[in-house]
């Protein structure tokens, strides 16, 4: 009979490379994927993913704005804010209408029910938010928000 070999166990989160030693883009996925589980699972029971969640808001946030626009502004493909904005607005949440000038071109907006429904997720979602900056102090809290901005924008040479 063949033994199979035994395998380490993996790390948890927060264990070696995992940890605080570990690589800052690795952390920054880990955590981002945290946080996105926490989101799916606070907003599952309205029906709504993060990625909806998040094309809801930017369009409340920039109202009139195409697919094209909202796949920029929601980090998102244009192919899956396509798929989002037809189920969306196949459950009243979004409306369409077309650009006074270019017809081809489509802007959405929120219905009463859609602002509604973001208003629900949005408690839940800033819910979660103030759990993960609780305990840091306010100029903690700052000193990320800029860094996590810096990061965002730093172009690459």
């Amino acid at each position: 009979m063949v033994k199979s070999p035994q395998r380490a166990r993996l790390p948890k989160p927060g264990e070696g490379k995992r940890g605080e030693k570990g690589y800052i883009g690795y952390l920054l996925r880990q955590a981002a994927g945290a946080y996105r589980h926490r989101v799916e699972l606070a907003l599952a029971d309205l029906d709504v993913t993060p990625p909806q969640f998040s094309v809801l808001t930017m369009l409340a946030a920039y109202p009139g704005h195409s697919n094209a626009d909202l796949a920029r502004l929601a980090l998102l493909t244009p192919q899956t804010v396509s798929v989002i904005v037809a189920n969306l607005e196949r459950a009243g949440s979004i409306v369409r209408r077309r650009h006074a000038v270019h017809g081809r071109i489509q802007h959405l907006d929120l219905t009463e029910s859609g602002k509604a429904l973001l208003a629900t997720c949005r408690a839940r979602v800033h819910e979660i938010e103030h759990e993960l900056i609780d305990a840091l102090a306010s100029d903690e809290e700052q000193a990320i928000r800029r860094w996590l901005v810096r990061v965002a924008t730093t172009e690459v040479a």
